[in-house]
């Protein structure tokens, strides 16, 4: 295809989205709203941009943020932290804080994300849950959806003290998780072990739907600012919202008992936070509109993907499944050099940490590793998925799709 040719296209099927581009629109106003009623309630002024150092004590930027997000979320109490390095890093700090040896962590979403295998135990490191003597076991989904039944009898005969759900598909073929699913089990869950905690990795699906985990009933709920709530400002950090008791516990898990909370300096961070949660309702929804139609696109091009253009989303990671080794990596190459950073560069697969197969990665972003940025990557393994996400405004992702296109099929 030339490149007037991949410009037709995409322009043609714009045109045919703005029936789905209305729903999101209204995503983004509901959010925007709720975001701007967090910062009045909570009196925001410039004050909280002010830095502090060392120790980090009566941080008030650091601690009104806090009170902002458990607003959002609806949450007892929130924990919004630059001393996370990732969303990654916080689930681990969450687990290792809610669990003790002898106690039972089980996944209900079938085999969690590549990084948190080593955290676990499911691939050896020695210092993982599995090491402390945490159990850990799963319950894969079936037909995209909670083995309910299994779930039900496995909480009548194991008592399990933390039950780990993730929402967005991952590496896997499966699809994410909606929020409908999340209350559906969790009604369950709660009715059958209702001390069991219920922890659900947020990460990609933020300001997606109208309803968060914390709202349908869930103890805790962790994300990563490099993704939604960050806005493609926040230069790194993690958030964990849900009941108070606990997060006191993350608190004293990623400093120190007998501190937790009241330490961690900001270091200059806080304006970058308060203004990437404001512009994330904006954000998030250029990601949306921007998976969409990469969807609606690839579809045309004979691709299967998943989320369909016209299916409710629940985060904001599109899938397109190329069948073959040369086209995921083409494509992931055309998104590189439709990306503002490191255009020039050719992403090739690598032995990415943390991961057991080569990963393709093109991440032209500001913020390194930023995947509400427009970026995208996949394992080398079949049936060679590439995973793509964000995208800072819908006009960059959708140049950095014809880019992506062109390089595919020139």
């Amino acid at each position: 295809m030339k490149y007037d040719d991949v410009l037709k296209l995409v322009n043609d099927s714009e045109h045919e989205l703005t029936s789905e581009f209305k729903k999101i629109n209204d995503i983004e106003l509901f959010y925007s709203k709720k975001v701007l009623d967090a910062l009045q309630k909570n009196k925001v002024s410039e004050g909280v941009f002010n830095s502090t150092s060392g120790y980090g004590y009566n941080d008030y930027g650091r601690d009104t943020l806090e009170h902002v997000y458990a607003d959002i979320f609806g949450s007892e109490d929130a924990i919004v932290r630059n001393q996370f390095v990732s969303g990654s890093h916080a689930l681990c700090v969450t687990l290792f804080a809610l669990l003790r040896p002898g106690d039972l962590l089980l996944s209900i979403s079938g085999l969690p994300y590549d990084t948190l295998h080593e955290v676990i135990g499911i691939n050896e490191n020695k210092s993982s849950l599995k090491s402390f003597g945490i159990k850990y076991d799963q319950i894969d989904l079936i037909d995209n959806d909670f083995d309910y039944k299994k779930i039900e009898e496995y909480l009548k005969n194991n008592k399990v003290k933390v039950i780990e759900i993730q929402r967005s598909m991952g590496y896997s073929t499966r699809k994410s998780l909606t929020i409908d699913k999340l209350e559906k089990v969790i009604k369950l869950i709660k009715k059958v072990s209702k001390d069991t905690i219920i922890m659900v990795d947020n990460c990609y699906c933020e300001f997606t739907e109208y309803k968060n985990p914390i709202q349908v009933g869930a103890d805790v709920c962790v994300g990563s600012l490099i993704k939604n709530l960050g806005g493609g400002i926040a230069p790194n950090g993690a958030y964990v919202v849900g009941k108070h008791e606990l997060i006191e516990l993350v608190g004293e898990r990623l400093t120190l008992p007998g501190e937790g909370r009241e330490v961690g300096p900001t270091l200059g961070v806080n304006r970058s936070l308060y203004l990437g949660l404001f512009m994330a309702p904006s954000v998030v929804s250029s990601a949306l509109k921007t998976a969409i139609l990469t969807s609606y696109v690839l579809e045309k091009l004979g691709y299967e993907t998943s989320p369909k253009y016209n299916e409710d989303r629940c985060d904001i990671v599109q899938k397109i499944e190329f069948g073959n080794k040369d086209d995921l990596i083409k494509y992931v190459q055309g998104i590189q050099a439709g990306s503002p950073i490191d255009s020039d560069a050719k992403p090739l697969p690598w032995d990415m940490p943390g991961y057991k197969d080569q990963v393709i990665m093109a991440a032209g972003c500001f913020t390194q590793g930023s995947s509400i940025e427009l970026s995208c990557d996949g394992p080398i393994r079949p049936p060679f998925i590439a995973y793509q996400q964000g995208s800072l405004t819908y006009n960059y992702g959708k140049l950095g799709l014809i880019r992506a296109i062109y390089e595919l099929k020139k």
